[in-house]
């Protein structure tokens, strides 16, 4: 059974910076599209970026390109965020998500994971 868990989040200034973690355990990382999501206060969850198997494809919703960059490190089985020049807006818990079946293609929706971490909370602050 495929585990994963975020570590990284915290309180920062607005133009600051994070870098969120997610390490995989119990199943084969390397063939696994991976997501990031994140959920503000009173709204539903979003999807933020998508990375494939191989890390040679990726994708990123408008709001955040040009700030947050996606990797992966399939040797250590964990996949990260960077996120630079954060926002208030950007306030949210973090989670991160696997897709366990397909090609390990990049997917954007919600409904493609099958695998979910607990969530990181990022605060930025004014």
């Amino acid at each position: 059974q495929v585990q994963l868990i975020e570590s990284g989040g915290g309180l920062v200034q607005a133009g600051g910076s994070l870098r969120l973690s997610c390490a995989a355990s119990g199943g084969t990382f390397s063939r696994y599209a991976m997501g990031w999501f994140r959920q503000a206060p009173g709204k539903e969850r979003e999807f933020v970026t998508t990375i494939s198997r191989g890390g040679v494809s990726i994708y990123f919703i408008d709001s955040v390109k040009g700030r947050f960059t996606v990797s992966r490190d399939n040797a250590k089985n964990t996949v990260y965020l960077q996120m630079n020049s954060l926002k208030l807006e950007d306030t949210a818990v973090y989670y991160c998500a696997a897709r366990t079946q397909g090609t390990g293609g990049i997917v954007l929706g919600e409904s493609d994971y099958d695998t979910w971490g607990q969530g990181t909370q990022v605060t930025v602050s004014s």
